[in-house]
């Protein structure tokens, strides 16, 4: 199987009812939990369509109050990587 190189930029990421200082950390794990998904389950059918997605709704997730970033951040990029599998 032949590899690739995937570029995923998210250009604006809006998440409601987190903390501001959390940002980074919620970042962070959400880069690290896409990165884990692309390894196990290979990249979604609609990026082998190559170009730009304008516009990707990954949906809603609940996070209980109180959540650790990393825990959120693991989610968001479920609900982003389940968003291209669509």
């Amino acid at each position: 199987m032949k590899s690739r190189n995937i570029i995923l930029h998210v250009e604006e990421l809006v998440l409601h009812g987190f903390e501001q200082g959390d940002r980074y950390r919620i970042a962070e794990a959400v880069e690290h939990e896409l990165a884990a998904l692309f390894a196990e389950q290979g990249a979604p059918q609609s990026l082998n369509r190559g170009g730009e997605m304008e516009h990707l709704d990954g949906g809603a997730f609940e996070a209980a109050q109180g959540s650790k970033p990393e825990a959120v951040g693991a989610k968001v990029a479920r609900a982003v990587y389940g968003g291209l599998n669509r």
